[in-house]
Parts: structure tokens; sequence; C-alpha cells
């Protein structure tokens, strides 16, 4: 065979003890949905042992087998045959008493480990997870519709789990090693990646993926989902179209990137658009979008390009508008300034748990970012950039709600002022633990960005809008 090396004789036959059948694929297939019983929720069954000693033998003859460079050579799906087929070879002179399905997995999982991710393949190959959670070599957990899910899917060990995180990183130009043991990356497909491993991981290497659904999100979809009410969603499409500076609030896990991701939907197809973020996980869908990215430093500690900067640099690359995937730090200023200076529809996100909270940690980003301005000059800069926040949460049944939409008025005295428009109550839980709470209008109908909506042409959706909602 074209990867095999010549000469591969048949080794000695190892006889292991009876490996049942350990059904990966009735896991994988698990579809855990808020208010399912606790049976359904219980951890699937640990793979036995003598599974993970045959498929290490398995693959220690496989690499002694192949001829890598010939191998590296075909495409991706000849190569997996290829393996496939030699993996298959050896299995059968080690005679193993195994069931067909348990071998079948055990091939599945070796042409995985070293063509793709390992164990992560099927897992990815989902598009129903949320969250991929890697502690070391222990079995590995996801969240599934809002729960989380321990998965009999296992690294073979913490070396093996090395090896794929130093894979994934490396596709994005970054390393990960002692000397530098922490690092945010991207797959392919947009998936958000945080790898941090020893000496700082105590337990072996950490690995935490952050999925995104294959098919994009729009707002009307959010509202079967029960995030936002179809009257909140159409005041959402206005705010997008409108061009109103957009700040997203959120803890961890909230939702803040996909509703980004659902606002720039209804963004004019003419604007040209620039987005900067540490890993790039956007999924525009204009014609003009440029995307950015940060760059850590190099082996030498240098060469590193930072969130600051890009914004900057952004001012002088002719954007319409200006999107931060994540404000963290000093870039707060630049971002304030941009919003402030002909770039009408800039958004970002940022992490903070009410919208007032938001403003603050604005604040609180500019002044540890070395800026020496009063406080007041900074919040006076903040409310007179910013005109929407939009808090968005995730609830302890793990439903994820838009919380409020909130006008950002001005100063009095050196308080920002804030206006709801939209809010969301809760009144308590069911018995299976889900929460009962409702959207509700606050009653104003004539809003602070009523005048840019007539100057765009749209005052009378918005207020038709802020109408309807007033029958809820």
């Amino acid at each position: 065979m074209f990867g095999k090396r010549d000469g591969l004789k048949a080794r000695q036959q190892v006889v292991v003890a009876p490996v049942p059948p350990v059904g990966l694929l009735a896991v994988i297939a698990q579809h855990v949905e808020p208010g399912m019983s606790e049976e359904k929720q219980k951890p699937a069954k640990e793979r036995p042992a003598a599974y993970y000693s045959l498929k290490k033998e398995i693959f220690g003859a496989l690499l002694e087998a192949i001829d890598v460079t010939q191998l590296s050579l075909m495409e991706v799906q000849e190569a997996r045959q290829e393996i496939r087929s030699i993996a298959s070879d050896i299995l059968g002179a080690k005679k193993a008493v195994i069931s067909a399905a348990a071998q079948d997995e055990i091939v599945e999982d070796i042409c995985n480990d070293v063509l793709g991710y390992g164990p992560l393949e099927p897992l990815l190959a989902r598009d129903d997870i949320a969250d991929i959670m890697v502690n070391g070599s222990d079995p590995i957990y996801i969240e599934v519709g809002g729960k989380m899910i321990q998965t009999d899917i296992r690294f073979r060990d913490n070396t093996h789990l090395l090896n794929v995180c130093q894979r994934i990183v490396s596709q994005v130009g970054r390393r990960v090693d002692e000397s530098s043991p922490m690092c945010d990356a991207r797959l392919p497909d947009g998936s958000r990646v945080n790898v941090i491993v020893p000496p700082l991981a105590l337990n072996g290497p950490t690995l935490t993926i952050r999925r995104f659904k294959k098919d994009k999100l729009r707002l009307d979809q959010l509202v079967q989902f029960g995030a936002i009410t179809p009257e909140g969603a159409e005041l959402l499409k206005i705010i997008g179209r409108v061009r109103c500076n957009v700040l997203i609030s959120g803890g961890t896990g909230s939702g803040k990137t996909t509703l980004l991701n659902c606002l720039t939907g209804y963004v004019d197809p003419e604007e040209r658009i620039i987005t900067c973020e540490d890993s790039a996980e956007l999924q525009l869908q204009q014609p003009h979008v440029v995307r950015l990215e940060t760059r850590p430093p190099n082996i030498e500690g240098i060469g590193e390009i930072t969130m600051r900067q890009l914004v900057k640099n952004c001012l002088r690359m002719r954007p319409e508008r200006i999107i931060v995937g994540e404000v963290r730090g000093p870039e707060a200023f630049d971002l304030l300034q941009a919003m402030n200076t002909g770039h009408d529809g800039s958004m970002g996100t940022l992490h903070a748990n009410t919208p007032r909270e938001a403003l603050s940690r604005l604040e609180s980003m500019i002044t540890m970012g070395g800026f020496t301005l009063p406080s007041k000059t900074i919040r006076e800069m903040a409310v007179s950039s910013i005109d929407i926040i939009i808090q968005a949460a995730r609830l302890r049944d793990g439903s994820r709600r838009i919380t409020h939409i909130t006008e950002v008025i001005g100063l009095e005295g050196e308080v920002p002022i804030l206006q709801d428009l939209f809010v969301y109550e809760i009144s308590g839980e069911d018995r299976k633990g889900n929460i009962i709470g409702r959207h509700r209008s606050t009653g104003i109908i004539r809003p602070a960005l009523w005048d840019r909506a007539r100057y765009y042409g749209e005052e009378k959706r918005l207020t038709a809008a802020l109408e309807a909602a007033q029958d809820i």
C-alpha cells in the first residue's frame, strides 16, 4: 500500500480480555434538553481499561508500519482509508477477542488521532453542542441544551491531549508549551479555543472549545427559542438598520457573540465593516467585511499586535462600522472615540451583569489602561458615544434570554441616565426547574432613538413595534 512500509510482518499475537461494545454512537447521538429527567442526564458508562490498552498497542504498531512522508502526500480521505486498512490488518494479526463494533470504533479512533483531533472528532461533527471541555485525560464534558453532560470519551493520556492542543494552535500560527502555557485559537469552522497546559494546569492540559452553529442564527430564530419576543426582535432589527452604536453586555456563555452576529445581519450590505477580534469567531454575512485578529508575541517575545493597535489602525482603513468582538482593556477608549467621530453603527461586547455595570466596566478599562482622564470626562465620552446597551443572560436552567434593551440618555451630574425599553421579568420556575418569565415593554413609545429612526425612514416601524409591545 502507498502509505504502508514494506516488510510489515505480523507481530506476536496478543489475546486480550473481551471488550464489550461501548456504544460510542449512542453517546454521540445523545441530546439533552432543559427539563429532561435526571436519569437521562447521568454520565455515560466509562469505557473499560482493556479498550484503551488495546488501542494503545494498535496505535504504536501503526506508527511503525506507516510511511509518514508518503501518507502526507495523500488526500485526507485517501489517507484515512489507508490508515483504516493498516490498522485493521494489525488488529486482525493480534487476534484480539473483541466485538466487531468495538473493532470498528478502535480503528475509527485511531484514524481521528492521526489525521484529525482525536477523540474530539465525533463531538465536533455534532451541531447541538455549545461547549466542549477537556480536563486532562479524564472523560470529556459537553454542554447540550444548557446542561452539562459527562461523556464516555477521553484522551489516551496527557501527552495525547497535548499533541492535539499543539496541532490546533499551530494551525493559526500560535504555540503552547511550558514557556507559553496559555493560548487562544480557533478551529477552521470558527469555533473558539482556549488551551492552558502545565505548569499552570495542575491536572494536565485543559482544552475548552466554544462551538458556533454551522447555520447562522437570525433574530427570528431567537424568537422561536424564547430569547426575545417578536416585538423585541423587530426593535433590534431597527437598531441595526439605523446605525445605533451598540454595546452587548453579558456573562460567559450568555450568547453575546451570537446576538452580535444576528444584529449584523441587518446592516446595509453596501457598508464597509471592519472587525477586530482576539480569535476570529464573528460570522458576518455582508460582502464588504475586513477581518482583523490580534497576534501574541513570538518565542523571542516580540511581534505582539494588541487589540488597541488594531482598533487604532481601523480608523485609517475607511471603515463605516467597526465591530470589536470583545472589549477587554484600553481599546475601550479607542472604540468610544471611533463611535464618537463619525463611525455610527459600531458595536462591541463585554462582560458585565447589567447595563449600568457595563458602563462602569468601560470606565474601569479606560482608567486601568493608563489614561489620566477624570472619571466625569470618561463617562461623558461613554454616554455620548453609546446609544443602546443590550443585556444577555444565561439563566440557571441553562436557557439564554435578552434581559434588557436599554437606551443611554446622558448624564445627570456624574450619574449616567439609562432608559429601559424592554426587560425580562422572572416570576419563578416550574417543577422541572425551568425558569418562568416574560419579556415586557416599559411603556415608552417615543424613545431617544426615534429621531435617528426618522432620519433613516424607520420611525413608523419603530412606533408600531413599541405600540405592539404594549399589548403583550
